[in-house]
């Protein structure tokens, strides 16, 4: 058996399928493509793959990861050429690595990710600057977010490990961030911009990067 970790950008096309679909797409690409799934044991068998940090609805993305295992070896040029063919638009290989079976999955190394969100703002840049230096002098910030299962409550400033402008014109602001993402939460960019002060949601959001754990 080989273990592969393919990383992968989403596009505008796909910002708006859910997990689950995606998995499913994914599925559907590597059948056709002829590649040789390994398979779970038990009562309902389900192909060995497994992404990093799913994304939220309406999120794009150049930094995906996937782990899959397949029956047989087969090299990175090949699956790329290979399984490339058989993916819709909105959907890019960029990398693929062989990796040992005992490596831990991409999710469990995950620590960090990072984003790029665009807002649409009249603040001045010395306002936002000023909104990003109080915030990260917070020491807790509680937060409630609304689920259907009712309010979560948590400490979102535990979830924020920086903050920067990239980009400020007059109508927008893009701002970039690195927000926690491991088992024990993970930061929203959109409600990063609420605590900031933005009253607009993000006119767009784009994840830029995966931060894992290497040792």
């Amino acid at each position: 058996m080989q273990r592969l970790r393919i990383r992968f950008s989403r596009g505008e096309e796909l910002k708006y399928i859910s997990h689950l679909d995606i998995i499913r797409l994914w599925q559907r690409a590597l059948i056709r493509a002829g590649i040789a799934l390994a398979y779970s044991e038990g009562f309902s068998p389900h192909p060995r793959m497994s992404l990093a940090a799913p994304l939220a609805l309406g999120i794009t993305s150049e930094a995906e990861l996937m782990d899959i295992v397949l029956e047989k070896f087969m090299s990175p040029h090949n699956f790329t050429a290979a399984v490339g063919r058989q993916l819709p638009h909105g959907i890019t290989i960029s990398g693929v690595f062989s990796t040992t079976l005992n490596m831990p999955s991409a999710q469990s190394q995950l620590r960090q990710a990072e984003y790029t969100v665009r807002i649409a703002t009249e603040k001045s840049k010395n306002d936002v600057e000023a909104a990003i230096t109080g915030l990260l002098e917070k020491e807790s910030l509680p937060w409630e977010h609304r689920r259907d299962t009712g309010p979560h409550r948590y400490d979102l400033r535990a979830l924020i490990d920086d903050l920067w402008i990239i980009d400020l014109h007059e109508g927008y602001c893009i701002i970039g961030m690195r927000l926690r993402s491991d088992s024990a939460g993970s930061g929203r960019p959109e409600q990063v911009a609420a605590a900031l002060g933005f009253e607009s949601y993000p006119d767009s959001i784009h994840r830029t990067r995966l931060v894992l754990q290497t040792n």
